[in-house]
């Protein structure tokens, strides 16, 4: 289903949009573990799609702390044989299941976007509002990928930590990775999970 336009400067737009399947999905919302996501992945127009969405997220004074890079197609195993070389490196004792398993990692997922949280560190915007948005980003996607009928998961692993495994996706010295996010289908629902409720995480402030 297209997108609607894209509203122009200055358009109004409705301040709230009642929508019981939205309150469904997002009560009903679950990742998929990626050992459970296959193909058909987007295509090239759902993807540009679901990066419009992410990218329609608050952010304060408009800074735009994020970018994101796109793993899909052939470029997905030569990123494995990359991240296998990487951690081949950095274990010389691993046996060659689990650097396989390494290589195997993107390759075996149809698309995955890489949110990079890039701050402007010399904006009066906090660094840490910046970062924030770069994670309302990776949600947003989530999100914009169930409704399109795709299973995702948002995921880091050690490649986030990883200084080689970063700049082969390009990123800068002051960038960091908000994560991965993996999309494909689901080859089986997967099963929820235990979540806290509420009300244990909740305190109505009543003054000190």
């Amino acid at each position: 289903m297209p997108l609607p336009p894209r509203p122009m400067l200055g358009d109004s737009l409705p301040a709230a949009r009642p929508s019981q399947e939205t309150l469904d999905l997002l009560a009903l919302r679950r990742s998929t573990p990626n050992a459970l996501i296959v193909e058909p992945g987007p295509d090239a127009a759902q993807i540009e799609d679901l990066l419009t969405i992410g990218a329609r997220i608050s952010d304060h004074r408009r800074i735009v702390p994020f970018r994101f890079v796109v793993l899909a197609g052939a470029a997905r195993a030569d990123f494995g044989e990359r991240l296998a070389a990487i951690f081949s490196a950095n274990n010389p004792q691993a046996d060659e299941a689990v650097i396989e398993n390494e290589r195997q990692r993107f390759a075996r997922i149809p698309v995955t976007i890489a949110v990079v949280s890039k701050p402007d560190k010399n904006h009066k915007t906090p660094v840490w509002e910046q970062q924030l948005t770069a994670g309302a980003v990776c949600q947003n996607i989530l999100i914009a990928a169930n409704a399109m009928g795709f299973a995702a998961q948002w995921v880091s692993e050690w490649i986030a930590y990883d200084r080689a495994a970063l700049n082969c996706l390009g990123l800068g010295a002051e960038e960091k990775l908000a994560g991965f996010i993996l999309l494909g289908s689901a080859k089986e629902p997967p099963k929820e999970r235990p979540r806290v409720a509420a009300q244990e995480i909740t305190q109505y402030w009543q003054g000190l």
